[in-house]
């Protein structure tokens, strides 16, 4: 996902995860003009307009660099199971200490029980 573009393209584009497997999600950002206390990345999805999850990564705290920094989630499992097959909306952000959005954009996920 790239993240440098219009983001409102990204809602409308829908990511197919199998059921059940261990997946990691990798973050290549960059820090401009002042340190960033305190990063973090929200998730929060929903299904049929209801919440369903709230996952927060806490990412740490950077200063200004013209080269990217890295940060890779945990591995995480996807859920399994016929109820949880199908679409679902995220909504995510990066927030630091101060509350500040620093980036928010939604996007697709659809959890199905073959790689589509």
């Amino acid at each position: 996902m790239d993240l440098t573009g219009d983001l409102a393209v990204l809602k409308d584009q829908v990511f197919v995860l199998k059921e059940g497997v261990d997946y990691r999600v990798k973050i290549s950002f960059k820090v401009h003009r002042e340190i960033v206390s305190g990063l973090k990345c929200l998730h929060h999805t929903y299904r049929r307009g209801l919440r369903v999850d709230k996952t927060v990564y806490m990412v740490g705290s950077y200063g200004p660099s013209a080269q990217e920094y890295e940060f890779v989630t945990p591995v995480e499992e996807a859920p399994r199971g016929a109820l949880v097959r199908g679409p679902y909306l995220v909504v995510s952000l990066f927030t630091d200490d101060d509350r500040t959005h620093h980036l928010s954009w939604e996007w697709g996920l659809c959890i199905c029980q073959d790689w589509k």
